[in-house]
């Protein structure tokens, strides 16, 4: 589709990454950077009531061109890139009719993306990808999604013969640190229910993730000279590692797939002094969430009864929850996406998202928000790719899902 390419190399070209650390929303300027340039490509498009807030937030509507009373629906996207991976400076590459070869990402450095560590690069044999130079991840996650709905909307207003109801855009800050939807205003938005464009593959359609909770753990000791340590010195990293080796091993992401919950440590840094841990905790089932949690709570108890209370301090804040017991099997919001991938000639491909969307705490304020492909995969890492072929289908079934609410 016309412009796609070139609307997602230029907006990956603008360093986006998000800050755990930051109070800010958006945590870091360059994602109101980017908020900037859609609000005015959004404009340049002509869709109305474009705006953005002073907290990095895009929304614009197109508006409906049919008689017929139909639902308002959206597709949103966010703006940052992970965190944790660096996301500047990014390079994009790109490999045309992909040959299945290994691909020399960095020769340099030594960097070579292969099949063989990566298997589902098989799958995309005869397309054309988009790689990175083998220092940053790609931000696909969510440029691509970006990308997608943008070039679907600027479609819709040059075919005004496709007929569809309203549809509102919102391109969002701050999803890869489980802020995204905490200032988003659903009444302004204006939609009836919604669409994230942040998952991986061709088909992959998703209305099912983990709960999720972060879990800060801080430990104190007690330093001096290691050569008059002898029963004075006290190592807060011994007793962070202690609290960590309590954990179950195979529970880590590294060693689950499908259904099966984690905890993950996201970040461990101190000195003998001082000590901070901070985890992860994600679980598809409430009960089993809740298990993990007072899990860690016991643990950090039974230290702090060794080490003392105040040595020990653990903090647990969810962040949120399972969309699926929100979802209604057989419901236009569910069946609708299935029926454009397969008038596309697209099979879908229903799994669960072991990881966070906007949708998920979207829907419980109210706006039902499932999850389709973008075209991409190995998120948040220097092998993260996108083939443009699938993008586009992404693409099309914007138009689609838009066709098929107006048909209803």
């Amino acid at each position: 589709m016309e412009g796609l390419m070139e609307r997602f190399l230029r907006y990956v070209a603008v360093d986006t990454q998000a800050n755990f650390e930051s109070e800010a929303c958006p945590s870091t300027a360059g994602q109101l950077d980017l908020a900037r340039m859609l609000e005015k490509e959004l404009q340049e498009l002509g869709l109305a009531d474009v705006t953005l807030d002073d907290y990095g937030y895009v929304m614009a509507r197109l508006p409906k061109n049919t008689d017929k009373d139909v639902p308002a629906i959206g597709f949103l996207a966010h703006l940052d890139t992970a965190a944790e991976f660096n996301g500047k400076q990014i390079k994009p590459q790109l490999v045309y009719a992909y040959n299945g070869d290994d691909i020399v990402l960095n020769e340099g450095l030594g960097i070579t993306f292969s099949p063989s560590s990566y298997p589902n690069l098989s799958n995309y044999i005869g397309k054309t990808l988009v790689l990175t130079d083998g220092t940053t991840l790609l931000g696909v996650d969510d440029k691509a999604g970006i990308a997608e709905i943008m070039t679907a909307m600027d479609y819709l207003m040059r075919h005004p013969e496709i007929l569809h109801g309203e549809i509102m855009v919102a391109f969002s800050p701050d999803e890869e640190i489980g802020r995204g939807p905490l200032l988003f205003d659903v009444e302004k938005f204006g939609a009836q229910f919604a669409y994230t464009l942040d998952g991986g593959p061709l088909g992959e359609f998703q209305y099912e993730n983990f709960n999720a909770a972060s879990a800060v753990i801080t430990f104190k000791g007690n330093n001096i000279h290691p050569g008059h340590a002898k029963d004075i010195m006290v190592s807060a990293l011994d007793r962070a590692m202690e609290f960590h080796g309590c954990l179950p091993k195979f529970q880590q992401p590294q060693y689950t797939s499908g259904y099966e919950g984690y905890y993950h440590l996201m970040n461990f840094n101190g000195d003998v002094e001082a000590a901070r841990l901070v985890y992860y905790i994600r679980d598809f089932c409430k009960t089993g969430f809740e298990a993990r949690k007072s899990y860690m709570k016991k643990v950090a108890e039974e230290l702090g009864k060794s080490y003392g209370a105040d040595q020990v301090k653990l903090d647990i804040k969810d962040v949120y929850y399972n969309m699926r017991q929100l979802m209604v099997e057989g419901s236009p919001l569910l069946e609708i996406p299935l029926s454009a991938m397969k008038n596309l000639g697209i099979s879908p491909v229903i799994t669960p998202i072991r990881g966070g969307t906007d949708g998920a705490q979207l829907s419980y304020k109210g706006l039902l928000t499932p999850n389709l492909f973008i075209g991409g995969e190995n998120f948040h890492g220097k092998y993260e790719f996108a083939a443009l072929e699938d993008m586009e289908m992404a693409a099309w079934v914007i138009v689609e899902i838009a066709k098929l609410y107006e048909s209803l």
